[in-house]
């Protein structure tokens, strides 16, 4: 085909959509890398002053038209409109001029810089010869955080000090600020607890007629902001549909192709009186009171809290990256001191840690996939003392099969799979460590429904085999499916240890907000 005639065949497609109320448009973005295809004939309209989803799987091609629609990447062929007019941004600065800004999920913030200059940058204000003015940019950034509702926290603080919902709000605050026609929100709740604050900004920001390409694997929060979603699979455009007319399940079989089964898991009732494999005792510092807690071989326990109310506390004490104030962790039985996730691992029957954040905290993106999933178990890889890759490979092939990861993504720096496959390979590492207990904070943050169910699995298979698993889920649904027993947090203090069908939605955040009718804040002598 003629460039002229596939011209016309993508200005054809643009105008499908309706130039009047369209901000932002495109059709037929293809892109390469080598051969590998990461989006062939993707198409998608954003309407002003209308939210619209973006879906898929992790890998889908999601990432790359992002990229493409904010100029970090530039798209091997296809066009775009932004305002009927032609649209080419050649960096997310050039994207940012034409008021098209995006906030990602894993975060663009300089982490050493304060939360005032991130705000503002690249341009900062300027003062008496020419100079950065400190003064003004503190008092701008002040301004910006006043205007979003986040004035409570300080401009001045350094980013790399600040939780990490925190961090997520700056990143998406920037983006709003700049964005006069665009918003592209990546996985914008994928580390906050509460969507109020959010909701809120997306709703002043198409009320002055921005259009809102909103990316989450979460449906009940689409549903809940957007109102047309268009869906990706390999890298092509399956669909854009209207979300009151199609069902989860239709959205989930245009995105892996094929069913999905949502049914909650079978529940397990560990035996009473079987010994606590991890358990906690009057447990108290970085946020907790007094919590004391039990988790028995072949349990699932999960943890829902609201943010900032101890969960982050509990994890760190028991991998050992904090240690209690007062109170202690009890192995099998007996009484430890964890000083680190080394000793975790070491300790009775083991305990490994799946931290929060997987870019800073888990991978280490320029080693393989099979490097990162070995690493805690590098002597099972070795012979005679040196690293042999085929015996990595094989340990790693091993672990990497427990959560349906494809081997072929071994031999890939992970730090260019999507990431649901980085996630994976965490969870896979996790699993090869050999622990007996596995503590996962938000272990499917950020990943696809496909994912997800994979990761589901592999958790209910260690369970089934006598593993004890502690995680803590930013989501409820996920609570509700995978938990035997869920404990509640509020202000650092146990106030709920449901079990089995008494863990729902509606419970659990009556608990989360202090609503329960007889909170046991389980008061044990200091």
């Amino acid at each position: 085909m003629g460039g002229r005639e596939k011209n016309i065949m993508l200005d054809e497609g643009i105008e499908e959509h309706g130039a009047e109320s369209t901000a932002l448009a495109a059709a037929g973005l293809h892109k390469s890398y080598g051969a590998t295809v990461a989006l062939e004939n993707a198409d998608i309209a954003l309407k002003a002053g209308k939210v619209h989803a973006l879906l898929g799987e992790n890998g889908a091609g999601k990432s790359t038209l992002v990229r493409i629609l904010t100029g970090a990447v530039r798209p091997d062929a296809g066009k775009m409109l932004l305002d009927c007019a032609p649209y080419a941004p050649q960096s997310l600065i050039d994207a940012r001029t034409q008021q098209v800004a995006t906030a990602f999920q894993e975060l663009s913030l300089v982490p050493n810089l304060s939360v005032a200059q991130n705000l503002l940058l690249p341009t900062l204000p300027r003062g008496f010869g020419g100079m950065v003015s400190a003064r003004q940019t503190l008092c701008d950034g002040a301004g910006i955080l006043q205007r979003y509702g986040l004035e409570r926290i300080d401009p001045a603080d350094q980013i790399d000090g600040l939780p990490l919902a925190d961090r997520q709000r700056i990143e998406i605050t920037r983006a709003i600020n700049n964005a006069g026609k665009v918003l592209i929100l990546d996985e914008p709740t994928a580390s906050l607890a509460e969507t109020d604050w959010l909701f809120e900004q997306i709703a002043k920001a198409t009320a002055k007629g921005v259009a809102v390409l909103y990316i989450s694997h979460r449906l009940a929060e689409v549903r809940e902001i957007c109102t047309e979603a268009t869906v990706l699979r390999n890298g092509a455009s399956i669909a854009s549909v209207d979300l009151s007319d199609a069902s989860d399940g239709e959205i989930f079989e245009m995105m892996v192709g094929r069913k999905s089964a949502h049914e909650r898991m079978t529940r397990r009732s560990p035996a009473a009186a079987a010994a606590p494999q991890l358990a906690g005792r009057n447990l108290s510092g970085h946020g907790l009171k007094n919590l004391n807690f039990d988790l028995r071989p072949g349990e699932v326990l999960g943890v829902a809290a609201l943010e900032g109310q101890g969960q982050h506390g509990l994890f760190r004490m028991l991998s050992g990256l904090d240690q209690p104030v007062t109170g202690q962790v009890e192995v099998d039985g007996a009484a430890v001191q964890i000083s680190s996730p080394r000793r975790a691992l070491k300790t009775g029957s083991g305990i490994a840690y799946l931290p929060e954040e997987r870019k800073t905290d888990g991978i280490l993106p320029g080693l393989s996939t099979a490097t990162n999933v070995v690493l805690p178990v590098l002597g099972q890889a070795a012979r005679g003392g040196l690293l042999s890759q085929s015996r990595e490979m094989s340990v790693a092939e091993a672990s990497a099969a427990k959560v349906e990861m494809n081997p072929r993504y071994l031999s890939f720096a992970i730090g260019d799979l999507s990431g649901g496959n980085q996630q994976k390979a965490l969870v896979a590492r996790t699993l090869a460590t050999g622990a007996k207990t596995l503590l996962l904070f938000d272990p499917t943050r950020g990943v696809d429904v496909g994912t997800k169910q994979s990761i589901y699995a592999a958790i209910h298979t260690f369970a089934d085999a006598g593993g004890a698993v502690l995680f803590y889920s930013s989501e409820l649904p996920e609570i509700v499916q995978l938990a035997d027993r869920c404990l509640v947090l509020y202000d650092g203090v146990l106030v709920k240890d449901f079990e089995g069908d008494e863990i729902s939605e509606q419970g659990l955040v009556a608990a989360m907000l202090g609503h329960v009718d007889e909170i046991a804040p389980q008061e044990a002598a200091q």
